[in-house]
């Protein structure tokens, strides 16, 4: 068996895997499912909310959950293990769940859509992208789709930061599918953090244009206080040419007398 023939193999086990446990393991809130082939056999991690109805009395419900999956899907040696989700907010596959039962209630799409936008992003996602298509109000299919807050689409940062899921439900009108995408801030990698560097001491500081101006405006008015104390006024020249004029008259009179 040629390389492609066998990863799309394994991909279509995993997606005939994944139907399974969501529908056997729907009451027990399930959010996903991890397969590691390992050389001992093959393990399989599940995410739920509540993982005692999966463990069972004593692990009778884990032990008959192998022996079903071995049996069902040809799994050698398959060891199972439960993990809780501790936000089931943030989790794509339940909050996908949530969204196709309230629709199967009568819920409204959209009401239904706003309704779990809001959960999400109040639970802390960075941002959230709905999509629903199939009949939704009449005889023509269509599908609309409902944002918040920042997805990224392409790049490494999408692939490490974005979490999706789909799911299906059948209505009265026909088919309808649920996307969901959900963008987590824990998983964004801080690379690089902005540090303050410090001025180098043979370096002054360029002042700013507006502190510029107000300098160069309180320059001026020292300038112009300057200027008006030097200008004497019209009494201050009088009182000076009369002390002159009498300087001189005595000066006269005293070179007068001696001679």
């Amino acid at each position: 068996m040629s390389a492609i023939k066998n990863v799309m193999k394994n991909n279509f086990r995993n997606m005939e895997l994944n139907e399974y446990l969501s529908s056997s393991l729907s009451e027990a809130g399930y959010g996903g499912a991890e397969v590691q082939k390992t050389p001992i056999g093959t393990k399989i991690t599940l995410f739920v909310i509540r993982p005692g109805l999966v463990i069972g009395r004593k692990g009778s419900g884990i032990r008959d959950l192998t022996a079903r999956l071995e049996q069902n899907f040809n799994l050698e040696n398959a060891q199972v293990s439960v993990t809780e989700v501790t936000k089931p907010e943030l989790n794509p596959h339940i909050m996908a769940n949530r969204i196709a039962q309230l629709i199967e209630r009568g819920t409204a799409f959209r009401r239904a859509s706003l309704w779990t936008i809001n959960t999400i992003m109040g639970a802390g996602a960075m941002g959230v992208e709905i999509t629903i298509s199939g009949k939704l109000r009449g005889e023509r299919a269509h599908f609309e789709k409902h944002t918040a807050g920042i997805i990224p689409k392409s790049g490494k940062v999408a692939e490490e930061v974005v979490r999706s899921s789909t799911n299906s439900l059948l209505t009265k009108m026909g088919l309808v599918g649920i996307k969901l995408k959900i963008s987590l801030k824990e998983e964004i990698h801080r690379d690089f953090d902005l540090v303050t560097e410090s001025q180098p001491k043979g370096e002054t500081e360029i002042p700013s244009e507006s502190e510029s101006e107000s300098q160069k405006e309180s320059q001026s008015e020292n300038k112009t206080q300057t200027n008006d104390e030097k200008i004497p006024t019209d009494s201050e020249i009088k009182t000076e040419s009369k002390d002159i004029i009498n300087s001189e008259v005595k000066e006269i009179a005293v070179n007068k007398s001696e001679t």
